[in-house]
């Protein structure tokens, strides 16, 4: 494909006659004719123009026409809805800003966009148009190739990838009709034409296993692969630690730690340990993959790990942000082997409180790989086994560890989890939720410690002074808008609640407390934690609000999260007194939290959005067949329910609830049977039929089946009334 390139020399002539024109809006036609471009140059001068809009030298309008004038614009990341329109972020504005489907110009979602502002109406949410792309957020699109007679082209999988990609003839690949193919964004310089592309990667036939979900990687532009040289790089980590290597570290290969995994889990990051000292203390040991001592400052492997932030988990595979000769190799804690790690070693008083503690790089020898099942089996049937006394201090340890928490005020969100049994082709065969053994909440106390610990370290450090660069976690109290949409939401359910004058975490952890068992338990607590910020890095602290601790990083997963390994390497820095540019520093743990943050949430939409595509592809088995679930949001158009232990969510649409005239009421969330007086509100149990798929849409359609238990009430009509009325009234006068 002949890349047309821009003309300086007629760039200068538009931008020449356009200011001379300033302010009057110009036609293509009329521009090219008054600068006297002949047929052969109209490429280039097309060309020229769209360079100019997107430098911001000119603007294209609404109706497709060109000016020169100074303009205030803004930029900000678009996010768009499955509905076509859109919203920008833009930093430093409380509300985002809205964006028609005819405004968007030639953005997708997720780029970085400049726009202009339309006049503000009063009342009304910021509106304004695309003025063009500053930074495109994908370089490929995933997409079903398609032929016609005339020409050939690639239609996305995602609803949010609003137009087709253009392929010319021999930028196809050997694509076949019909097969899920890779295209690689060529680029799309005005929204009267399609974008064109070049197919780079055929990944087969929709229904070949592992398509759909890799398909799901390619739509959030997610590296599915490492480049060579990355590969390389980890290929020439030496396979062996030297003694060199243990030169100045903790040697605690004698000490008894082991890990505790699912029992999937390829790559091990943590062990645990615990012992009793002499004066009675406890000490905790919690040891940590040093993936700082491998992945140099740097690197091309540091540059790859930060730029994917993540490690991300979807429904059939990992994308690791490391390759697997460091994740699941020479980082990873495998049992009966030494291994580098970082140790935080924390000595506990009868009180639990942390009376001492040390963080150095240490050598160990882990004694065991567990799985969460295995770990829990020893504690409940197998006192014999040599490793039981430790298991059954650490039990010990860690329910005194979540009381004391849960006293403090932290939340502890227990959120429904699935997994899936897929067959040969990559078919979920069943779905199975996932259930919370204490031995999962013990891990997750002693890693809660190490990270609080880590935190209060760099925080008492003498030349912290609470402005020397590190990298929290972070999470801010809700905003008031939002505490007073949970508000509303408590009183719709008739959820007896005090409105809390200084919001709380024990505010929320006493509201989940008084619904447990109930009907509303799972859709409150749901609400509940959309109510919440979101948890993000920061170079400030200000503390987590959800766990209600003052300090608190990411220490314990440098395998899989980018800025726990910051956090080693600032240990280090901190250690050695290397903390020279503070402010230099400052600036980058804010760039790394920022991109950090943005990563997470990138990984964790595509992980959600995974999880979707089986569950739906799960129940489409199921058309026809019925379940129960529970009502999990009442609108206008109809009610969703979401199934119990599968947790597939679907639409009950309006239209299908035939057995009355439902009266929808958004204050209360719910609506009400004009005729029989039923009453449908969220945290209902209900019975329902799967009556469609979407697989594309990701959409279920349910049919509500009548309950059982419901008796109508005696709901007159307004005929009967009239007349009741009337015979009333006669009573009175005689």
């Amino acid at each position: 494909m002949k890349k047309i390139k821009p003309s300086p020399q007629i760039k200068a002539a538009i931008l020449a006659y356009l200011k001379a024109h300033k302010g009057t809006a110009m036609t293509r036609k009329t521009i090219s004719h008054a600068l006297e471009i002949n047929k052969k140059n109209f490429k280039v001068f097309e060309k020229s123009l769209n360079v100019l809009v997107e430098e911001g030298a000119i603007r294209r309008t609404r109706g497709h026409t060109y000016v020169y004038e100074q303009i205030s614009r803004q930029t900000g990341e678009l996010h768009l809805t499955r509905a076509g329109y859109g919203f920008v972020e833009i930093e430093g504005m409380d509300d985002d800003v809205f964006v028609a489907r005819n405004n968007l110009n030639t953005a997708f979602d997720r780029d970085i966009v400049e726009v202009q502002f339309y006049a503000r109406s009063s009342g009304k949410r910021q509106e304004a148009y695309i003025t063009r792309v500053v930074k495109r957020f994908r370089e490929m699109i995933v997409g079903t190739y398609k032929e016609t007679e005339y020409y050939h082209f690639v239609t996305p999988d995602s609803t949010k990838i609003y137009r087709d990609i253009i392929v010319t003839g021999d930028e196809t690949g050997k694509a076949k009709n019909g097969q899920k193919v890779v295209v690689r964004f060529e680029g799309w310089e005005s929204d009267q034409h399609n974008p064109e592309g070049v197919i780079i990667d055929v990944l087969g036939m929709p229904d070949d296993a592992g398509v759909d979900v890799v398909s799901v990687a390619y739509n959030y532009n997610l590296p599915v692969h490492f480049d060579k040289q990355v590969e390389d790089a980890a290929r020439k980590v030496a396979g062996k630690i030297s003694d060199q290597d243990i030169i100045g570290r903790l040697d605690l290969r004698d000490l008894t730690c082991f890990t505790i995994d699912p029992v999937d889990a390829r790559d091990f990051d943590d062990a645990v340990s615990l012992e009793e000292l002499p004066n009675g203390n406890l000490q905790l040991g919690v040891h940590i993959a040093d993936v700082s001592h491998y992945v140099q400052e740097g690197s091309i492997l540091d540059k790859e790990a930060c730029r994917r932030g993540t490690s991300i988990y979807l429904v059939d595979r990992v994308i690791p942000m490391l390759p697997e000769r460091l994740s699941n190799d020479m980082c990873s804690l495998k049992p009966n082997v030494d291994r580098l790690a970082f140790t935080c070693l924390m000595e506990i008083d009868s009180n639990l409180n942390v009376v001492n503690h040390t963080i150095n790089p240490s050598v160990i020898h882990s004694k065991k790989r567990f799985t969460y099942e295995e770990f829990q089996d020893v504690y409940d049937n197998h006192p014999e086994n040599p490793l039981y006394p430790v298991v059954k201090m650490m039990y010990g340890l860690s329910k005194r560890l979540t009381a004391q928490r849960m006293d403090a005020g932290s939340i502890d969100f227990e959120t429904p989890e699935v997994r899936f049994v897929l067959d040969d082709k990559g078919k979920p065969v069943d779905v199975i939720p996932k259930k919370r053994l204490h031995s999962h909440r013990l891990v997750e106390e002693f890693m809660l410690m190490a990270n609080k610990t880590v935190a209060h370290h760099v925080c008492s450090f003498k030349n912290y002074r609470g402005g020397a660069p590190f990298l929290f976690r972070i999470h801010e109290k809700p905003s008031d808008e939002k505490m007073q949409r949970f508000y509303n939401f408590l009183k719709a359910l008739n959820i007896p609640f005090k409105p809390a004058k200084k919001i709380s975490s024990k505010f929320f952890q006493g509201i989940l407390n008084s619904i447990k068992g109930t009907n509303e338990e799972t859709i409150i607590g749901e609400v509940a934690l959309r109510s919440m910020m979101k948890a993000v890095y920061s170079e400030v602290n200000i503390g987590h609000f959800g766990l209600s601790f003052a300090e608190y990083t990411h220490f314990t997963s440098p395998i899989r999260r980018y800025p726990d390994l910051i956090v080693h390497r600032m240990l280090r820095k901190y250690a050695a007194d290397a903390v020279k540019d503070v402010k230099g520093m400052r600036k980058k743990m804010h760039d790394i939290a920022e991109h950090s943050s943005k990563r997470e949430r990138l990984a964790v939409e595509a992980e959600r959005e995974s999880i979707k595509l089986k569950q739906v592809e799960y129940i489409q088995k199921h058309i026809g067949e019925t379940f129960h679930g529970f009502i999990s949001g009442v609108t206008s158009f109809g009610i969703f329910v979401e199934l119990e232990d599968t947790y597939i969510e679907g639409l009950v649409q309006m239209a299908r609830m035939n057995d009355d005239y439902y009266i929808y009421d958004e204050v209360t969330f719910s609506m009400t049977g004009r005729h029989t007086g039923r009453h449908i509100r969220l945290g209902d149990k209900v019975e329902i039929r799967v009556e469609a798929v979407d697989l594309e849409k990701r959409e279920v359609d349910f049919t509500l089946l009548e309950d059982p238990d419901f008796v109508p009430a005696k709901v007159e009509t307004e005929d009967k009334k009239k007349k009741s009325s009337r015979r009333g009234k006669r009573r009175k006068k005689k």
